[in-house]
């Protein structure tokens, strides 16, 4: 590389001025507050859950999901640093392109055995005449 190359190329040491943002730019206080509201959110349903502060359990489950939800997005904004900044989105755009196809493949598989269990199980009587006779009794 000549000189003058070298000098024209001098003022383009950071390639994030000009290319947009290509990897993530954490800190210590972007960390800190990641682990901040992942204990955040485990101690509360854990308190929920020992102290027994739902009775109902389809409200449980559904109010310990919603944590759970809210725990993997903050994993995933403040550790894997995914926003729609990086690599141009592609990132983000990828992993709800995961959750969207796995959810139907989830939901999917149990509509299918909830319907076959439903539809192929016999329905089994709850008395048979030969179960209830007498031992020793015979029928003519």
């Amino acid at each position: 590389m000549s000189a003058a190359q070298h000098t024209a190329h001098a003022g383009h040491d950071h390639h994030d001025d000009h290319h947009g943002n290509v990897g993530p730019h954490s800190s210590l206080r972007e960390y800190a507050i990641g682990f901040v509201l992942s204990v955040i959110l485990t101690a509360i349903p854990f308190w929920l859950v020992m102290a027994k502060v739902i009775a109902d359990r389809n409200t449980a489950v559904l109010v310990l999901g919603g944590f759970a939800v809210v725990q993997i997005l903050v994993h995933m904004v403040y550790f894997l640093h995914m926003n729609g900044k990086i690599e141009g989105g592609w990132t983000l755009l990828s992993t709800i392109f995961t959750v969207v196809f796995v959810a139907i493949a989830i939901a999917g598989t149990l509509w299918v055995m909830f319907h076959m269990n439903a539809n192929m199980m016999p329905e089994h009587p709850t008395s048979a005449p030969a179960a209830h006779e007498a031992p020793g009794h015979t029928t003519p």
